[in-house]
C-alpha cells in the first residue's frame, strides 16, 4: 500500500515537482471576438495600394502623358480618323518647341471644331519671329524653301500663306492634310500657351504602332 506525504498549510498551491497551482480561467484568458465591421490589415493595405495608384495615375494624366484621339482627317496621312496618341506634356519643359512637332493645343478663343472637341492637333511650320508664306505649293521661311520630309511628294498646299511675321512667343501650324486642314492660315499663329504638349507615338491601332 503505498503512502502520500501529507502536505503542511505552507505546501498548499504547489505541486511535488514545486511548481505553482493551475488558476482557473478567468474571462480575459478567453478568445476575443472579432470585432465585426473593422478591417484587417491586408485589407487596409490593398486600399491604401489601389488609392496610391489612382492618384499616380491622376497626377501622370495632368501632368506628364495623354491619351489623344484623332477625330478628322486634318493629319492624313501621318495620323487617321481613329488613331490614338500618346502626348508628353512636359516636352518642352526640357526643350523649345521645334519645326515639325506635332502638338496638341487648345483651342484658339473664338475658334470651333465640332461638339466636345476642346483640342486640336497639328505640325509645327513656323517659329516665332519668322517671316513665312507660300509661293504655289511651298512654304518659304525668312526667303527660303522650307523641305517638309513628312508630307508625301507632290502634296497640294490648298488655301495659302499670306506673307507674315510670326509675333513672338507665337506657333504656325499646319495640318498634313494641306487641302483639308482648318489651321494657322485660318485663326493665324497660335500663342505657346496653348500648346498641351507633343505627340510622340502613336499607340493604336497596333498595327500602325510607332514613333511620330
Amino acid at each position: 500500500m503505498s503512502i502520500s506525504e501529507e502536505k503542511g498549510p505552507e505546501d498548499v498551491g504547489a505541486d511535488e515537482a514545486g511548481a505553482p497551482e493551475a488558476q482557473p480561467e478567468t474571462h480575459a484568458d478567453a478568445p476575443r471576438p472579432r470585432r465585426s465591421g473593422v478591417f484587417s490589415r491586408p485589407v487596409l493595405e490593398w486600399i491604401a495600394v489601389i488609392v496610391v495608384a489612382l492618384l499616380a495615375a491622376f497626377l501622370v494624366k495632368t501632368f506628364v502623358l495623354q491619351t489623344f484621339f484623332i477625330p478628322s482627317a486634318s493629319m492624313e496621312p501621318t495620323l487617321e480618323i481613329g488613331d490614338r496618341v500618346f502626348v508628353n506634356k512636359l516636352s518642352y519643359d526640357f526643350h523649345g518647341i521645334r519645326r515639325g512637332d506635332i502638338v496638341v493645343f487648345t483651342l484658339p478663343p473664338g475658334e470651333s471644331a465640332g461638339p466636345d472637341i476642346n483640342d486640336l492637333i497639328k505640325r509645327v511650320i513656323g517659329l516665332p519671329g519668322e517671316t513665312i508664306q507660300s509661293v504655289g505649293n511651298q512654304i518659304y521661311i525668312n526667303g527660303k524653301p522650307l523641305t517638309e520630309s513628312w508630307l508625301p511628294a507632290g502634296t497640294a498646299l490648298g488655301p495659302p500663306v499670306p506673307r507674315q511675321v510670326i509675333p513672338a512667343d507665337h506657333y504656325f501650324l499646319m495640318g498634313d492634310n494641306r487641302s483639308n486642314s482648318r489651321d494657322s492660315r485660318y485663326f493665324q499663329a497660335i500663342p505657346g500657351k496653348l500648346i498641351v504638349g507633343r505627340a510622340f507615338v502613336r499607340i493604336w491601332p497596333l498595327s500602325r504602332l510607332g514613333f511620330l
